[in-house]
């Protein structure tokens, strides 16, 4: 019988010896891998925060309280001016004189631009001649009938002539004056681009006009406060410009008919603006104070949103301690770091403070200082 050559014989020992010493070296990573488990399953159970014999998530704890807040309405509104117009022209025509400066203040009936008017100039002319030539044929038919020599019919129709003169003269001059744009109130007026020899048409803007002496601004009102505002109520508004420096004014009006699709009646507030500092268009933000109100608070951060609703965690006793108990609330205003409480908590109920994402309906918690405090009373 052949005997194997003594060199296979070695490579079958060492292939035999590198796959046991693999399988002793898994065989320790996973004894290391457990150890590893069990040491940390101790320490969490032993860690301070984890509650020790108590168990649970240590937490810090808030309590419902009855907090002021205040009744407001906040809305947004634009400003308006008291009366604004766009001055235009009702018929296409050159402009031969501009009499206003951008921005000047301009009283009711001022003069603001002069167009061309030589068809107009040349129709008055005419009709002073014709009130002349009529008048001359009165005088003389007076004077005849005075003495007997024309009949009196002829007088009348001599007068007849000349009151038709004078009103073709009236009408001429009325056509002359509108060929002057005026301004229809007192206010100020805005930037313009026309100068002498632009030519414009009917509708075209001139210029803009606004009275600013006092700002109106509608806003919507929900109806559910339709009961609670009167006009003559006061009214408080910011504006971007001026930070948070108020404007007072009052409730000046509200619709009669409230909108169907947003629920909400427009009401106008005006605000006296004696400085002009209020310019239409500006975006205000509308407060009108309804007083306060005492009703059951929790910090911002002891309320969780989720969707269209808001839940917190009720601290509540349990077999081993103490348990997150999730509780759907409902909310209202949110005023210097509290949000109001409107229904699921009462005032004196133990509620998580924070961290409420970390934690699970019906845990065991570890309120934050309770531990040290009880060892303190042993």
């Amino acid at each position: 019988m052949r005997r194997p050559p003594v060199r296979e014989s070695r490579c079958v020992i060492k292939r035999h010896f590198f796959l046991v010493a693999a399988a002793v070296l898994l065989a320790l990573m996973v004894v290391a891998a457990v150890f590893k488990v069990i040491t940390s399953d101790d320490k969490s159970s032993q860690a301070p925060g984890a509650g020790g014999r108590h168990g649970g998530q240590q937490v810090s704890e808030a309590v419902v309280a009855v907090r002021p807040f205040s009744d407001q309405i906040r809305v947004l509104g634009v400003a308006r001016g008291q009366r604004s117009v766009n001055v235009t022209s009702s018929t296409t025509e050159l402009i031969t004189r501009v009499l206003f400066a951008d921005g000047q203040l301009v009283s009711a009936g001022a003069p603001l631009v002069e167009l061309q008017a030589r068809e107009e100039d040349a129709a008055i002319i005419e009709a002073r001649a014709n009130v002349n030539q009529a008048q001359r044929e009165y005088d003389r038919y007076k004077a005849l009938a005075d003495r007997g020599v024309a009949p009196q019919v002829m007088l009348e129709q001599a007068e007849t002539a000349l009151e038709t003169a004078r009103a073709s003269l009236q009408a001429a001059q009325a056509r002359r004056g509108d060929r002057v744009i005026r301004a229809p109130f007192a206010g100020r007026v805005g930037l313009t681009t026309v100068t002498p020899g632009t030519l414009i048409n009917p509708g075209a803007v001139i210029a803009t006009l606004d009275d600013t002496s006092t700002i109106r601004v509608d806003f919507p009102l929900p109806e559910r406060y339709l009961n609670l505002l009167r006009p003559g109520a006061p009214i408080t508004a910011t504006a971007d410009a001026y930070g948070d420096a108020p404007f007072q004014g009052r409730i000046a009006l509200i619709d009669t008919r409230v909108n169907e699709a947003t629920r909400a009646a427009t009401a106008r507030a005006e605000f006296p603006n004696p400085g002009g500092r209020i310019r239409p268009g500006m975006l205000l933000r509308v407060v009108v104070q309804q007083g306060q109100r005492q009703t059951p608070a929790a910090p911002e951060s002891a309320v969780q949103y989720e969707g269209a609703g808001a839940f917190v965690y009720r601290i509540a006793p349990g077999q081993n301690g103490s348990t997150a108990q999730r509780v759907e609330v409902e909310t209202g205003a949110v005023e210097n770091g509290f949000v109001e409480i409107l229904s699921g908590v009462e005032p004196g109920e133990r509620i998580v403070g924070s961290g409420l994402n970390r934690i699970q309906p019906g845990a065991p918690v570890s309120v934050a200082g309770a531990q040290r405090k009880s060892g303190a009373a042993q």
